[in-house]
């Protein structure tokens, strides 16, 4: 014998289940303060998008361009977007967490839609 244990398949006890690698723990979903903090989480990163596109529709180059000012200028644009969903939100982070509060969890029982 090569010293291989008799029983080699792995211990998967506590482990939830994934459908396409994606996880069916809905477990989240339960506390509205997850989804409150979920949606301005998202709020924040859609404006960040936003504003990164809008930077990125420039008209020309500035004369002090260079790319440690570029970083300082991400690092604000992502402080600003923080800072406009938590005081001045679009919406989209609203609407994201009342479209997750009327979903059913997977693993409900129940007639299907």
């Amino acid at each position: 014998m090569t010293g291989i244990p008799a029983s080699t398949t792995p211990d998967i006890t506590g482990v939830t289940g994934t459908a396409g690698g994606l996880s069916n723990d809905t477990s989240r979903l339960k506390s509205k303060e997850n989804l409150a903090e979920a949606g301005t989480k998202f709020e924040a990163i859609f404006t960040g998008m936003m504003l990164k596109s809008m930077r990125s529709a420039k008209l020309a180059d500035g004369l002090f361009d260079n790319k440690a000012g570029e970083q300082f200028r991400d690092m604000f644009d992502g402080k600003v977007a923080e800072s406009m969903a938590q005081h001045a939100p679009l919406g989209i982070g609203r609407a994201m967490t009342e479209f997750l509060q009327k979903t059913k969890p997977v693993g409900d029982e129940g007639t299907t839609p």
